[in-house]
């Protein structure tokens, strides 16, 4: 048994890889569609997440969030109805005109996070710290709320 092949049915070079390529766009959709976010296109200026760790002792919660390349004053936090949110921008700077670009891979837009907080956080006394990069917002607790030591009394 022989296999005969009609010229037009030859894939070229060309058509393979775009075939290949097509089908590789394919898989990378399907497995990264709705992660880390839902219905939005991510971009090199869309929105972003910074990353954000949150400590928590017997007086305060500490939250503290990396934001490098925002200027403090780009960053607004509110605290509503026990929310605590932190908004801002990271502003894209002008580069250099170049002939070539070969990769970018900073991110730049707005950003958002909202953070519900238990009913022990006095929210008239929250403070802001922005060092290095890094923001830090602390959460006191209302004084009802911290961990008390009660003396027992003994009866004679």
């Amino acid at each position: 048994m022989s296999l005969m092949l009609r010229r037009s049915q030859i894939p070229s070079p060309s058509t393979d890889l775009f075939n290949t390529v097509r089908r590789l766009n394919q898989w990378m959709e399907e497995a990264f569609s709705g992660w880390p976010f839902t219905d939005q296109a991510l971009s090199v200026t869309g929105a972003w997440l910074p990353p954000t760790d949150i400590f928590e002792d017997k007086d305060s919660i500490r939250i503290v969030t990396e934001l490098p390349g925002v200027r403090p004053e780009d960053v607004k936090i509110t605290c509503e109805n026990n929310t605590l949110t932190i908004r801002g921008e990271k502003k894209q700077v002008a580069e250099e005109s170049t002939d070539r670009v070969h990769r970018y891979e900073r991110t730049y837009g707005t950003f958002e996070r909202a953070f519900s907080l238990p009913n022990t956080v006095d929210a008239d006394r929250v403070q802001a710290n922005f060092e290095h990069g890094v923001l830090t917002v602390v959460l006191p607790k209302v004084e009802r709320a911290k961990p008390r030591e009660i003396p027992v009394k003994v009866k004679a």
